[in-house]
């Protein structure tokens, strides 16, 4: 097992940004636009919509009701949180594509759990859509996660590292 590394600057400011980012956006949305309220940005494509999701990622069990949820849902977002600082924390110093993609989902994960500890639920706005399809609705906490997840996959693909022996 790999020791623990600190974060580097970069990797702190990323977070950081992140979160303000996101907590800003969200700010924005909330003192503009009241819950489904919706405001067409590129026609067809692109609304920003004010939604609540009390569930999990994708909305999953955001209709969902049982006992003490409002104690369950944010209790294992703190416990998945924990795994992912820790994970983070283990990738090398050396894995700087990792590390940075590990930066963005910590800050994402970060903004979504002060919305679930504030205010009982994640605030997404961005409606991305096509005809009568649309993508589950984000915000930029949800938007660095991906992000930082794709970083993640393209360095365990070897993206960015360089041949230990070249021809």
């Amino acid at each position: 097992m790999t020791g623990l590394t600190r974060p580097t600057r970069f990797e702190t400011g990323l977070v950081v940004t992140v979160i303000v980012a996101d907590q800003i956006t969200k700010s924005l949305v909330r003192e503009r636009l009241a819950l489904y309220d919706s405001v067409t940005v590129i026609p067809g494509w692109l609304d920003l919509t004010r939604v609540h999701n009390t569930g999990v990622a994708f909305g999953m069990m955001n209709s969902t009701d049982f006992p003490f949820k409002a104690i369950v849902v944010p209790a294992l977002a703190v416990l998945a949180m924990l795994g992912v600082l820790w994970f983070a924390l283990t990738i090398p110093a050396t894995d700087r594509f990792a590390r940075w993609g590990m930066a963005g989902v910590v800050g994402g994960a970060i903004g979504n759990l002060i919305d679930r500890a504030t205010v009982g639920y994640v605030l997404d706005f961005v409606d991305a859509y096509w005809g009568d399809w649309h993508f589950w609705a984000f915000n930029v906490a949800d938007a660095a996660i991906s992000i930082g997840v794709v970083c993640l996959l393209l360095d365990v693909l070897g993206v960015g590292r360089r041949a230990s022996h070249p021809v």
